[in-house]
C-alpha cells in the first residue's frame, strides 16, 4: 500500500476567462474545483495507474470535507486528521493567455493537533510498504516536522518532493527519506551556487556531502528530462519533445510515478522511466493531476536513460 500525506490540502479553483478586468465586476461561467495540493495530484495520479493508496494528512472546517467528498467519489480511499482550522482555497484565474494566482496560507495549526498528527501518521505508516510527503507544511508547524515524520515512519521508505528551508533540516537530519526530487533551481539553491544542466557539474553537485545517505536523488530539468543518482549510479533521462497545454502538476505526476515504481520493486530504468511519462502526460492535459494512460507507452518508448 502506498501512503501519501498533504499537510496543506487546498480546494484549487480555476477560472477560464477571456480578459481580467481591474476595479469592475468580472462575471465566469468556466469554474472547475478540485482537491488539490501536490500530495492529493500524487494520489490521484496512483489511483489511475492503479495502486492501492490511501491519502492522509491535515483537513478541516467546510472546504475540507468538501476535499473528502472529492475524493470519495473518485473512489479514492483517505483517512485525514482533522483540525480546528479551515482548509484554504487556492485560486488560478486563466486569462489574455496568461495564470493568475491567488493562493490562501491556510490554517494555523496547534501544537496539540501536530503532536496527535504524529500519532495519526504512525499508524498508518505501519500498514504502508511506501509513503509520499508532498507540499509546503502549514503555519503553526516548525521547519524540521517532515523530520519528525520520517521518525515515526520507522524506517520505510519515503519520498520526499519539499523544498527550501523544510528540505534543508530534512537534509541535516540523521533519518534520510528514500527519494528526494529537486528541480535545478533547488539544486542550486541548497548547494549556494549555480548548478549547470552539464553532467560533470550535475554529477559533482549530487556527489555533495550535503546528500549523504539518500539512496535516490533525481533533479528536474524540464525540456531537458531529468538527472539521477541511485546509490553511486548516475544517469541522464532524455524525453520527447511534446506539446504542453499545463505543467502544473507534472512534478507531482513524476512524483506517483516513481514512487509506485519503487513499491514494485521496479528496475532503475522504470523508476526513472515511469517517473518521467506520467510528468509528461500530465503536461499535455489542461486538468491537473490526470493523464490519459492511452498515450503512456508511446511516450516511454521515446524515453531514454543512460548511465553517465
Amino acid at each position: 500500500m502506498i501512503l501519501t500525506i498533504t499537510m496543506n490540502p487546498s480546494i484549487d479553483i480555476a477560472y477560464s476567462m477571456t480578459m481580467l478586468q481591474s476595479d469592475t465586476v468580472n462575471r465566469v461561467t468556466d469554474v472547475q474545483k478540485t482537491a488539490g495540493g501536490k500530495g492529493l495530484n500524487v494520489t490521484r495520479i496512483l489511483h489511475q495507474l492503479g495502486s492501492n493508496v490511501i491519502a492522509s494528512g491535515l483537513i478541516g472546517g467546510v472546504l475540507g470535507e468538501a476535499i473528502k467528498d472529492d475524493l470519495t467519489k473518485a473512489g479514492i480511499h483517505h483517512d485525514f486528521m482533522p483540525i480546528c482550522g479551515e482548509t484554504r482555497n487556492c485560486i488560478a484565474i486563466l486569462h489574455d493567455g496568461v495564470q493568475t494566482e491567488i493562493l490562501e496560507s491556510g490554517p494555523v495549526i496547534e501544537e496539540s493537533e501536530a503532536t496527535t498528527f504524529l500519532s495519526h501518521l504512525e499508524k498508518l505508516a505501519d500498514k504502508a510498504d511506501i509513503l509520499s510527503f508532498s507540499g509546503s507544511l502549514p503555519k503553526g508547524l516548525p521547519t524540521d516536522f517532515y523530520c519528525q515524520m520520517l521518525a515515526v515512519c520507522r524506517g520505510k521508505p519515503v519520498v520526499l518532493d519539499c523544498a527550501g528551508e523544510v528540505l534543508k533540516q530534512v537534509l541535516q537530519h540523521d533519518i534520510k527519506p528514500c527519494l528526494i526530487k529537486p528541480n535545478i533551481t533547488e539544486l542550486s539553491e541548497l548547494l549556494g551556487r549555480k548548478v549547470s544542466t552539464q553532467t560533470a557539474d550535475l554529477k559533482a553537485a549530487l556527489s555533495s556531502t550535503l546528500f549523504e545517505g539518500i539512496e535516490w536523488l533525481v533533479v528536474s530539468l524540464g525540456a531537458e528530462g531529468a538527472f539521477a543518482k541511485h546509490n553511486n549510479t548516475f544517469y541522464r533521462v532524455t524525453i520527447p519533445k511534446i506539446n504542453v497545454v499545463n505543467p502544473v502538476g507534472s512534478g507531482d505526476a513524476t512524483v506517483a510515478g516513481m514512487t509506485a515504481a519503487l513499491e514494485r520493486g521496479e528496475s532503475d530504468e522504470a523508476v526513472l522511466k515511469q517517473g518521467n511519462v506520467l510528468g509528461m502526460l500530465n503536461a499535455q492535459e489542461a486538468t491537473t493531476g490526470y493523464v490519459q494512460m492511452a498515450n503512456y507507452q508511446t511516450l516511454y518508448d521515446q524515453i531514454k536513460v543512460e548511465k553517465v
